[in-house]
């Protein structure tokens, strides 16, 4: 049981940090002011209660999508 609840945590941390590390690099693309305006405000931009909400319920979605697979396949 304390494996599985591990095993969890770590894949939807691997998607969160995967959903947060596209926002940054869209921060600095070109639609982004990233560039211009530094890390600093880049990094605020990105992290707000609505994209941890939003990365939060994209984790959970795709744990359950992927224990699924795993487990038909």
């Amino acid at each position: 049981m304390k494996k599985n609840i591990l095993r969890a945590a770590i894949e939807m941390g691997f998607i969160l940090f995967l959903f947060y590390a596209n926002l940054l690099m869209g921060e600095f693309e070109r639609s982004g002011l990233g560039q211009k305006r530094g890390i600093g405000p880049a990094l605020e931009d990105i992290f707000t209660a609505a994209n941890f909400g939003i990365a939060a319920i994209a984790a959970v979605i795709g744990y359950t999508l992927f224990e699924f697979l795993r487990k038909k396949f």
